[in-house]
């Protein structure tokens, strides 16, 4: 370290703070007839502590600063990352590579850290930072090979981060080159300057084995009806042999297909239909026989959930006649495999109201038909949604409890734009949509002045021309527990065509045509206790789960305690209590393994006693079984892109004197240099106290004062 003061005035004005001193002292000491009598010696000494304060005082002036230059020297980091997933121990070497491999790796790493300073990581379906390989007492503070995922890219993207200024000297990766989870490792690891040596794990030889790769199905099915699936299957030097692929739920086998395997590299998409026959969550084991000689057995079978609703949502549109906006709408709303939809001429329709969840009314009430349909349909606690355009009776309109009246002529129409509430409540709208808004086409709405009631919440107002009303163009109200939506225009096919032309899909028209049908179709949960648990977990992913209480205001309490017990197939029950957040619970009951499970909720409100029953599943995660097939190529890519080496388990032992032989990993001088400004240490101020109490106590003594 070199320490040296600096000025930001020219070091040449110093002279001018010595002169300062000087002339203060000599006027003072030397000029003062009253210490010519005194001892010499001390007048001496009492001008020299008087120069020595007054020049430092006017140093200060120029505002001194301290320079400081510090030497530190930084080691090479070398950074050793193990695989962590079960992948590396699906072969036959799964013994070396629990046992000898980890000492190995481990006798590296102490080698290495005599020379640079060593970091130790696993990566998988995470990334962890390890204090050792082969820790016996935790077995999570070493390498377990059990993660379920294998994420290459996000390993690197978190070592560029946390290294990004610091002397990495060099990556050393012990890997089998697979990955299931993020970007090609090539790509990601392009930001990491630093040499890469890795070590390939695993076995790049073809075994025999049958493999479900992939289980395709919907995630949802209506009871009676029948859904589709498939499974994809590969066969790997199994030519000539045959399996029997099979479809079982519990105990029973609902599909069953013999699969011929002619080739060594076979693969074969089998589809298959099941009949949905209980509502709720159903599990079905997908599996494909045996064969002699298969190199792993865990991937020839896969579960999929499958869960069965009691019905879809039924809609019903009526129409004075046949439009364009009947089609769009039925087209938009079928898109949802959730929604039914119905369409009629009123005066054909004979069916009964009762089965529909929302009815949308397009021109209705008519000015050529009254129908009592139209009157039952407002008399129900069915959701409604009107359409107003040309055949629209507007006066019978505004009789019915809707929150808009308009008055005006029913000759005259009006063609405005939509423009967007930004306030809106009910639910949401993606910002593509919001932004497309303004570009939809005009409607042709009835002409004449709009009145809502305080209850109505407007979407959108009408633009007329260049002029923004507040007349609503789409609306929504709700009278007790039937909600009611407005469109006062007709013509909102060109709005799903227009989104066509534009964007090549209807995704933004579908997106609030489903989000009007789902607001107003959904009945209200109106239960004091609510348990927000989703049906369907990975077999690496934590149970998070979440409560609401309300009190009999409606309004979310957590005074209460909420406890949850789950319970697997086998009857075992495991109990938990809800955390408080802030005005609601959450709940994170860890890992649970593959299976189904069934869940109790309960609290107390008062005297009155909440309880909540459901079901959730676990999926098993096979994606490391489904290739076995270890890929070496990917592991000399990497190295080769960062001036490294590719080596094997075997050559672990001469990898240390590899990197410290090279000439491009080696330690790091820095200099440092630190400002100080002298008058911030507070050293500065004891010395000048120091010096004129000193000089102070010397005039006292000799009668100066």
């Amino acid at each position: 370290m070199s320490l040296k003061i600096v000025t930001e005035l020219p070091s040449w004005f110093i002279v001018f703070c010595l002169l300062a001193g000087a002339s203060y002292a000599f006027f003072l000491y030397f000029r003062e007839r009253k210490f010519s009598e005194g001892s010499s010696w001390l007048t001496t000494a009492m001008a020299f502590l008087r120069f020595i304060s007054i020049t430092f005082i006017a140093f200060l002036l120029l505002n001194p600063l301290l320079k400081t230059i510090f030497r530190e020297v930084e080691k090479p980091v070398i950074v050793i990352a193990q695989d962590n997933s079960e992948s590396i121990v699906i072969g036959k070497d799964s013994a070396f590579y629990r046992n000898e491999y980890k000492k190995k790796l481990s006798k590296l790493a102490d080698e290495l850290s005599d020379k640079f300073e060593v970091r130790l990581y696993s990566f998988g379906d995470k990334l962890r930072e390890l204090p050792t390989f082969t820790s016996k007492e935790h077995e999570t503070d070493g390498i377990t090979f059990k993660d379920k995922e294998t994420d290459m890219a996000s390993f690197f993207e978190e070592m560029d981060t946390r290294f990004a200024n610091r002397n990495l000297g060099a990556v050393i990766i012990a890997s089998d080159g697979l990955y299931n989870k993020g970007v090609n490792p090539v790509f990601s690891s392009s930001k990491l300057k630093a040499p890469f040596f890795t070590i390939a794990l695993g076995d790049t030889n073809v075994k025999k084995d049958l493999i479900i790769t992939k289980v395709i199905n919907n995630r949802l099915a209506y009871m009676g009806n029948k859904f589709q699936a498939e499974v994809v299957v590969d066969a790997k030097r199994c030519k000539g042999e045959s399996a029997i692929l099979s479809v079982t739920k519990g105990e029973t086998t609902v599909f069953t297909q013999k699969v011929e395997i002619p080739n060594s590299d076979f693969n074969v998409t089998v589809p298959f239909e099941l009949e949905a026959k209980e509502p709720g969550l159903q599990r079905y084991r997908v599996k494909i026989s045996a064969l002699p000689g298969e190199l792993s057995l865990v991937n020839n079978m896969q579960d999929m959930f499958v869960e069965v609703l009691d019905g879809r949502v039924k809609v019903l549109i009526l129409s004075d006649a046949p439009h364009p906006d009947i089609a769009a709408l039925k087209r938009t709303i079928e898109l949802n495999q959730s929604y039914e939809v119905d369409v009629a001429v009123v005066k054909d329709f004979d069916k009964s109201l009762n089965s529909y969840n929302l009815i949308i009314l397009h021109n209705l009430p008519s000015v050529n038909v009254i129908a009592k349909v139209v009157t039952d349909a407002l008399n129900s606690d069915i959701p409604l949604l009107f359409i107003l355009g040309a055949q629209t009776n507007i006066r019978n309109f505004n009789t019915f409890q809707t929150g808009l009246q308009i008055n005006g002529s029913s000759q005259r129409y009006n063609e405005p734009q939509a423009v967007l509430e930004e306030h809106f409540p009910l639910f949401t709208l993606s910002d593509a949509l919001r932004a497309y808004i303004p570009k939809l086409p005009a409607l042709q709405s009835p002409f004449g002045s709009y009145k809502m009631s305080s209850s109505c919440s407007p979407l959108f107002y009408q633009e007329i021309g260049v002029v923004k009303t507040k007349d609503p163009l789409m609306l929504f109200n709700q009278f007790g527990e039937k909600k009611i939506g407005v469109i006062t225009g007709e013509g909102i096919w060109r709005w799903r065509l227009q989104d066509y032309e534009d964007h090549a899909s209807q995704d933004l028209f579908s997106e609030l045509i489903n989000k009007t049908v789902q607001y107003l179709s959904v009945k209200q949960d109106k239960s004091q206790f609510r348990v927000i648990c989703p049906h369907n977990f990975k077999e690496n992913q934590a149970l998070e789960i979440e409560a609401e209480v309300y009190n009999e205001s409606y309004e979310l309490v957590n005074g209460p305690e909420v406890h949850f017990e789950i319970q697997n197939r086998e009857g075992r029950k495991f109990p938990f209590t809800f955390s408080k957040t802030s005005n609601a619970y959450r709940l994170t009951a860890g890992v649970f393994p593959p299976g189904e499970y069934k869940y109790r909720a309960y609290t107390e409100m008062g005297d009155k006693a909440m309880v909540q029953n459901g079901e959730f599943s676990v999926s098993p995660l096979l994606l490391e079984a489904v290739n076995t097939t270890a890929d070496h190529q990917l592991l000399y890519k990497l190295a080769r892109n960062h001036q490294g080496e590719m080596i094997y388990p075997g050559e672990i032992d001469k990898l240390a004197a590899k990197i410290m032989a090279r000439e491009d990993i080696k330690p790091v001088i820095y200099n440092p240099r630190k400002l100080i400004d002298l008058v911030e240490m507070k050293w500065i101020f004891f010395i000048l106290l120091l010096l004129l109490s000193a000089e102070w106590f010397m005039r006292k003594r000799n009668g100066g004062y």
